[in-house]
């Protein structure tokens, strides 16, 4: 019997040796990204690298994003929001301010970028630009007639059922405000309003509300006409010829994407590490490569081998394109709670 004890104990002992063994004890940094919004293999290779486990998040909108952050309920270390969403998070003391004495690959981001990402970020103390593009339309030729260049389209009778309509608040106003031939980021009550009516005059022709699923529907041929991020179209005109992409002629939105480090984060100085790995120029390429979103490393831009990419006017439009777009700036609580009420009517096809 006391053989059989010993024995036991022994198993016990080396299950016990190797259970603590097989525990992950390696530093972390943990992430929250927009969907598909990076090459897994970067992450890999940031592991490799450094030694410190990626716990890697997603979300879909910036409003899905920050109730997390605000809330304080989650911790993470890194987060990705657009320009107008950092905006209101440095004006709630929600970041940190970054060490870019930790992230010395900053000097590959095109100085033209970080001159932009003042408008939101008046200092450049606390973000890093990742990508950035414009918000416009993608359209079947082989099932629309002529060319495309106004928003009109999206609210024209004979292309009912064959609209897909993004699911973003600011982007739908943005779209409705552009036609109407407002500021995008108008605070104009009376602008908001003709902008939900013209948007509520849409509904009956939408065949969905969308976001990333427009890229696959319109590959598909689901439907002629999509509202689409700049990046989303490079990558759907290589999977169907017919797909054509343009930024309509009443201007549109240019967005940055940036990286920010969260007040409350687990590890400040793993976040610093990761931000600057994102911007080595062959890991930015990496990304480029992988989600075909515009990239601000110039270093990154200069390793571009396919030409057409290189010069597509898709990916680094003109100046003539950007002159007519603008950043979203952030409107204060109670606009955005305006915005985001009036957006919910108009889905829910309310008219007030």
């Amino acid at each position: 019997m006391k053989k059989v004890i010993i024995i036991l104990s022994i198993l016990i002992f080396a299950i016990g040796l190797m259970t603590g063994c097989s525990k992950d004890t390696r530093e972390k940094v943990y992430v929250y990204n927009w969907g598909e919004y990076i090459d897994p293999k970067t992450l890999d290779m940031f592991e490799d690298e450094t030694g410190i486990k990626v716990v890697y998040d997603e979300f879909e909108q910036n409003e899905d994003m920050y109730p997390k952050i605000k809330s304080k309920a989650v911790r993470y270390d890194v987060v990705c929001p657009s320009d107008y969403m950092i905006q209101k998070m440095i004006e709630e003391d929600l970041l940190a301010e970054i060490d870019f004495d930790k992230v010395p690959n900053i000097k590959n981001i095109d100085p033209m970028y970080l001159e932009s990402a003042k408008n939101y970020d008046p200092e450049n103390k606390y973000s890093v630009p990742y990508c950035w593009g414009t918000l416009g339309i993608l359209y079947n030729k082989s099932m629309i007639d002529g060319p495309i260049d106004s928003w009109g389209v999206l609210f024209d009778k004979k292309n009912s059922g064959n609209i897909l309509m993004i699911d973003s608040v600011r982007d739908a106003f943005c779209i409705a405000l552009a036609y109407l031939g407002y500021d995008i980021n108008t605070t104009d009550e009376k602008q908001i309003n003709e902008a939900e009516a013209l948007l509520q005059s849409q509904y009956p022709l939408v065949q969905a509300y969308v976001v990333d699923q427009v890229r696959d529907k319109m590959i598909g041929g689901e439907a002629s006409i999509g509202v689409i991020y700049s990046g989303e179209a490079i990558y759907t005109k290589r999977e169907n010829p017919d797909l054509e992409y343009v930024v309509p002629k009443e201007g549109s939105n240019v967005w940055i994407d940036g990286w920010v480090i969260p007040k409350n984060c687990r590890d400040k100085e793993n976040a610093e590490a990761f931000i600057n790995f994102m911007c080595d120029p062959k890991i930015a390429l990496m990304n480029f490569e992988y989600i075909t979103y515009s990239t601000p490393n110039m270093a990154a831009k200069a390793m571009i081998t396919d030409a057409d990419i290189r010069d597509s006017s898709v990916a680094f439009p003109d100046k003539a394109t950007l002159d007519r777009c603008s950043t979203y700036s952030y409107l204060g609580d109670k606009l955005e709670a305006l915005y985001i009420d009036k957006w919910n009517a108009v889905k829910s096809d309310l008219v007030e």
